[in-house]
């Protein structure tokens, strides 16, 4: 059987996850995922481990003519597949500091806070948990940010989406899970939609198996 040219180790209930393989599915890319059983502790195994010592997924393998390349880290990922495929780049090297700039946000901030906080709250069942509602109130300051930023703008950086649109967007589809309505945030709603309206657009749970069992 013929080897897809990318294999995503990852999982649906995944943001981070979903980064790439939104940016594999936009970009046309020949790619398949594989499941990460996170739920029954796969990334704390050694062998997950040997693949990417920080135990986390995504893990994208490049299978090329001359050997496969694996990388980790949605940020890295996401800069591989927009210069391997020349798609969703910045347009010139300053908007290349402001791709950096907005992708470090969204990992330390809102990604950061929001992905915690949606673990605890959803798939802990931890809703009034202290530390659940501490992150919420810093995953709230990040939608501000972004909310301001996106005033007057279609995309996060120059005037066509980059990666740093994937990036910051990986966990907002499912503003249930946050506890937010996105018509409190109509900039960043509006955003989400111009997202959505990309041709190959699909939700997470389209492109990669769940790993909680039903």
């Amino acid at each position: 059987m013929k080897v897809a040219e990318f294999t995503l180790k990852s999982f649906a209930e995944s943001g981070n996850c979903y980064k790439v393989a939104l940016m594999l599915e936009l970009c046309g890319a020949d790619w398949q995922p594989e499941k990460v059983d996170f739920f029954d502790g796969e990334t704390r195994s050694d062998e997950f481990r040997a693949d990417n010592v920080m135990g986390e997924a995504p893990i994208l393998t490049h299978h090329k003519e001359d050997g496969s390349l694996s990388l980790t880290q949605s940020g890295v990922i996401l800069t591989y597949l927009s210069r391997h495929f020349d798609r969703f780049g910045p347009a010139d090297e300053m908007d290349g500091y402001e791709v950096l700039r907005w992708i470090l946000f969204d990992n330390h901030k809102l990604t950061g806070y929001t992905g915690t906080a949606r673990f605890l709250r959803v798939l802990m069942n931890k809703p009034d948990d202290p530390a659940t509602q501490f992150l919420h109130g810093r995953a709230l300051n990040a939608y501000k940010v972004l909310e301001a930023h996106l005033a007057g703008r279609d995309w996060v950086v120059g005037d066509a989406p980059t990666i740093a649109d994937l990036s910051l967007c990986g966990y907002l589809f499912w503003p249930e899970h946050m506890g937010v309505d996105w018509a409190d945030y109509p900039n960043i709603q509006r955003w989400l939609a111009n997202i959505q309206a990309l041709d190959g657009w699909k939700r997470p749970e389209e492109l990669m198996p769940a790993a909680l069992k039903n």
